[in-house]
């Protein structure tokens, strides 16, 4: 049939060659029977032509029916095969699948119980390593703390022993002072009670000047110091001052004189005295502390020598008392002649004052000392500052570091509780899950 097939083919372009050639020359000299025998010789091959195409086209068309019939058959009944070699492929591979999934099951189970026996001991002698290094790390930071407590401790005992050992010399003097004013007051008290014998002693002016002058002394003496004052000083007027305070300036000399105004006190307070006596004992007493604060202020008081004021002692508290609670005029008059009335206690205050600005003036002498030295400690304290921060960053470093290694162990644990609490039948299903990043 291919070969008829090919035959027509050649006739076919023989035709259409012969066709082409009477086309090209329908121009020529040919003779117009020819050209008709020849159209119509052309024209009955061209139908037979035609018809024969036409048979071997039925032709073509049942054996293509046959052959596509045969074609269907083949091809089912070899897919029917295909089909049943598949599933009996098919059996068997799902038998195959059961054995192996048990036997690759069973080795992923030894497998992963051996590699956990591994990782665990991997972990327990990382974790032994990082306890031993973190201990040694821990006691080596111990050994240079304790070196630095023991440097710091060193020079704050050392600053606390200079400290205490200046506070127990200030504290010594203070209670030898304490001391000579408790001698004072046991005289004072010994002297307040023999009151009859004080009195007959004072009777006498001399002896009242003169009692006002040894208490006078006794107080300056158990305050203030040996250069810082002079009992019964001479002045440049000629006049001697009981006692007289050199203070630094502007202030410079002060004059301390003792007044006992004590007769017309008395004559104030008798019983059964008329009250135009006791008026007249009263005025006198007013007079009498006028007069003395007079020569005090004539005296003692001298321009560009003594400072501008100048202290009457009275040496009792009752008519030191009787001044300035009845008498105030006088008071304020005193203080217009630029006269301070001090009592015995009194006068303590002033010459604890007056010692104070002396002390005060040597500090300042020695000021560039006590700075130099509080410089130094400051110093001093400014590196204890740095070391102990350096010291407290290491501590928080080594806490922080602490915390990491037990965060890690607990992350290595939970993993551990992961792996042993894994069944068999969920190995694959856990092997597909991913880590988190903390659990990495």
């Amino acid at each position: 049939m291919i070969n008829a097939l090919i035959l027509l083919l050649l006739c076919l372009c023989l035709g259409v060659q012969v066709w082409m050639w009477i086309h090209s020359r329908q121009q020529s000299d040919l003779l117009p029977e020819l050209r008709s025998q020849l159209e119509e010789k052309h024209r009955a091959m061209l139908q037979d032509l035609h018809d024969g195409l036409n048979r071997l086209g039925d032709r073509l068309n049942a054996s293509s029916g046959e052959s596509t019939e045969r074609l269907r058959l083949a091809v089912a009944q070899e897919l029917k095969t295909t089909r049943d070699a598949m599933q009996e492929l098919q059996l068997s591979q799902v038998t195959g699948l059961g054995e192996t999934r048990e036997q690759v099951l069973e080795k992923m189970h030894q497998t992963l119980s051996e590699q956990g026996k591994a990782e665990q001991e991997l972990i327990q002698a990382t974790m032994r390593h990082a306890t031993a290094q973190l201990i040694s790390s821990i006691e080596a930071l111990t050994k240079t703390v304790d070196g630095r407590l023991e440097q710091i401790g060193g020079k704050v005992s050392e600053r606390l022993d200079e400290g205490f050992k200046k506070t127990n010399e200030t504290f010594a003097s203070v209670m030898v002072r304490l001391a000579t004013i408790d001698e004072a007051q046991k005289k004072i008290d010994g002297l307040t009670s023999n009151v009859v014998s004080l009195q007959e002693l004072l009777g006498d002016k001399r002896s009242r000047g003169a009692f006002g002058e040894v208490q006078l002394e006794a107080l300056v003496r158990n305050i203030m110091p040996a250069n810082a004052f002079e009992m019964q000083y001479g002045l440049p007027n000629g006049t001697r001052v009981d006692c007289a305070l050199f203070l630094p300036e502007p202030t410079g000399l002060v004059a301390v004189d003792s007044k006992f105004p004590l007769e017309n006190y008395h004559r104030m307070f008798e019983i059964g005295l008329a009250e135009l006596d006791r008026a007249q004992a009263k005025k006198q007493f007013k007079l009498d502390v006028r007069k003395h604060v007079d020569d005090i202020a004539a005296k003692y008081i001298i321009p560009n020598v003594t400072s501008d004021g100048a202290v009457m002692f009275v040496p009792a508290e009752a008519v030191f008392a009787e001044i300035h609670a009845y008498h105030s005029d006088v008071v304020d008059y005193a203080m217009s002649r630029r006269v301070w009335v001090v009592s015995p206690t009194t006068l303590m205050a002033v010459l604890n004052t007056a010692r104070a600005v002396l002390k005060d003036v040597e500090t300042r002498k020695q000021v560039h000392i006590i700075k130099d030295e509080l410089g130094k400690l400051g110093r001093e304290f400014a590196r204890f500052d740095a070391r102990m921060k350096k010291l407290a960053d290491h501590i928080r470093q080594a806490h922080e570091d602490a915390l990491d290694v037990h965060t890690t162990s607990q992350k290595i644990s939970r993993r551990f509780t992961v792996i042993e609490s894994v069944e068999l039948q969920g190995v694959p299903e856990m092997a597909a899950l991913p880590l988190s990043e903390d659990e990495i």
